[in-house]
């Protein structure tokens, strides 16, 4: 649970420097730890919403938003708790943040890899859930 803990707040953190970095770049430099953390409440969304898409196409069901609404809906309070009290209630995150500036460069380009790749696998999944979805949908009109 500990490995899990960690990566997580590591996978804020590798967010979190490339919103600080970005933001240095554009003159925007505030609310860095909210922009993070809505980008992981996002990419979590994404999964969600990926196993609806492709929950719908396996088992030929068409998803109502009656029925999606109150899954997003939980999805959403259950991940945003989790996200406040993981880096907003507290400065936990920052504590966190410290030990990982102190990783070497190579693991800390390894880590920017590894998020990166897992950021993208998520919305492209997602994307491609929705793409094969309105296949799905259209094939069955």
């Amino acid at each position: 649970m500990e490995k899990i803990k960690k990566a997580y707040y590591y996978l804020f953190y590798k967010i979190y420097r490339s919103i600080e970095y970005t933001s240095e770049q554009v003159g925007g430099k505030f609310w860095t730890d909210f922009k993070a953390g809505l980008v992981i409440l996002t990419l979590e969304l994404w999964i969600i919403g990926s196993f609806l898409n492709y929950y719908s196409i396996i088992n030929d069901k068409k998803l109502s938003i009656e029925m999606i609404s109150p899954i997003l809906l939980i999805s959403l309070i259950i991940f945003s708790i989790i996200n406040y009290f993981a880096f907003m209630r507290t400065d936990i995150w920052k504590t966190y943040n410290k030990e990982f500036d102190k990783l070497s460069e190579k693991e800390n380009q390894t880590g920017t890899t590894i998020v990166w790749v897992i950021a993208i696998c998520i919305t492209v999944n997602f994307f491609g859930s929705v793409y094969l979805l309105q296949k799905y949908v259209l094939k069955m009109y």
